[in-house]
Formats: C-alpha cells, sequence, structure tokens
C-alpha cells in the first residue's frame, strides 16, 4: 500500500450515522475524498458483514480506494477486499499474514514502540497508533501521548496512521509527528454533511502530513 493511500482513512461506524443511510454515508466519504477505508462491523455476524462487505466493496473499487475489513479474515478472503486490519487482543499478526498471503495488507494496532517492532517483524504493512486524543468511540481505547506517537513514527519503517478523536480542532497539534496519515471515525461518519466534512479532514491532513 502506497503511503498516500493512508492519508485520510476512514472507518465506518453504524452507531456513529444517526439517521443517515449506511451506503449513502460511505459514498458520501468516497466522494469527499476518503483515501482507504475499513469496514468496521463488531455487532453484526459474519454473514450479514459478509453481505454488506459485498456492498461496499463494488463503491470502493468504483473510487479506486482500497477496502480494509476489521478483524474478520474470513469476510476479507470471501470478499476478495484489499486487506484487514486487527487489534493486539486479536490473532497474532505472524498467524494472520500466514493465512491472508503475502499479496493482501495487513493492518495492525500498537500503542507502544515495542508492539509497532513486533507487529512490523511479523508482517505489518502499516500501523494504526491510538488513541492519540480523547475518543467516543472506542470506549477502551488506551491513551497515546504525543511523544509516543513520535517514538513509534521513528522506530519503524512502515506507513503510521493516527487515531483516535481527529477532528479539525486537534488534527494540527499533530504536525511534525511523522504520521502517513489519520484514521477517523466520528470526524467523518459523525457529521451532518459527510462529504464536506471529509473534504476539509483531507485538506488540512495533506498540510500536517508534510509538516
Amino acid at each position: 500500500m502506497r503511503k498516500e493511500q493512508l492519508a485520510v482513512y476512514g472507518i465506518t461506524d453504524r452507531k456513529a450515522l444517526g439517521q443517515q443511510a449506511f451506503m449513502v454515508a460511505v459514498e458520501a466519504s468516497l466522494k469527499g475524498g476518503v483515501t482507504c477505508l475499513q469496514l468496521r462491523e463488531k455487532h453484526l455476524s459474519t454473514s450479514d458483514f459478509l453481505q454488506e462487505a459485498l456492498q461496499v466493496r463494488p463503491v470502493c473499487q468504483r473510487y479506486r480506494v482500497p477496502l480494509i475489513i476489521n478483524d474478520s479474515i474470513e469476510v476479507a478472503l470471501a470478499t476478495h477486499a484489499d486487506g484487514v486490519h486487527v487489534g493486539q487482543n486479536d490473532r497474532p499478526v505472524r498467524e494472520v499474514r500466514a493465512l491472508i498471503g503475502p499479496e493482501k495488507v495487513l493492518g495492525v494496532s500498537a500503542q507502544t514502540v515495542e508492539q509497532a517492532l513486533q507487529a512490523e517483524r511479523d508482517g505489518a504493512d502499516y500501523l494504526g497508533v491510538g488513541a492519540v486524543f480523547p475518543t467516543g468511540s472506542k470506549s477502551d481505547a488506551e491513551a497515546v501521548s504525543l511523544e509516543c506517537l513520535k517514538a513509534i513514527c521513528q522506530a519503524v519503517s512502515i506507513p503510521v496512521v493516527a487515531i483516535g478523536g481527529i477532528s479539525p480542532k486537534t488534527l494540527p497539534s499533530l504536525k511534525g509527528s511523522g504520521i502517513c496519515g489519520i484514521a477517523v471515525i466520528q470526524g467523518i461518519y459523525g457529521q451532518p454533511d459527510v462529504q464536506e466534512a471529509t473534504r476539509q479532514l483531507k485538506q488540512l491532513a495533506q498540510s500536517v502530513i508534510q509538516g
């Protein structure tokens, strides 16, 4: 995966959408400039998750945006998604890499330099690091300081994406951290105008990443 494809990494969340239709919001975020989309469904059955991924996949292809499946290797393989993302409490990274093969993208969540280095050694293509700011999207998210984020970026050679509480207000403070992109849930899918919120975040993210 190219670094620029991680610039604005949208992560879906049905709870954040309120009354907005799921597929309408997904396409709005793609129109707004999401460069990578993670389909995250913690409460759907595997069969329902699979059907949803089959709907989302062609839309992502139309916008030429990689589709990453959260946690479910089975859904990622069955839908020919571009990759899978796993956390520290999911299957071991080395095992996931063996199951998905060398061609698919593998993202791993990390909160420490040690976790980041281990994930890189075990075959991760990129890291999601956070929560860098307080977030309501994940109640059990561990806090990661700006100093730790910088240390992780310096320690690994693979791209690092910051996640957690990222908004137009908080994003500027990540300038100079070394990140390649931002992962956003509420700041995109929790906004009344998903397309415009994405567009604004992308514009701001480009200056932060370059800085």
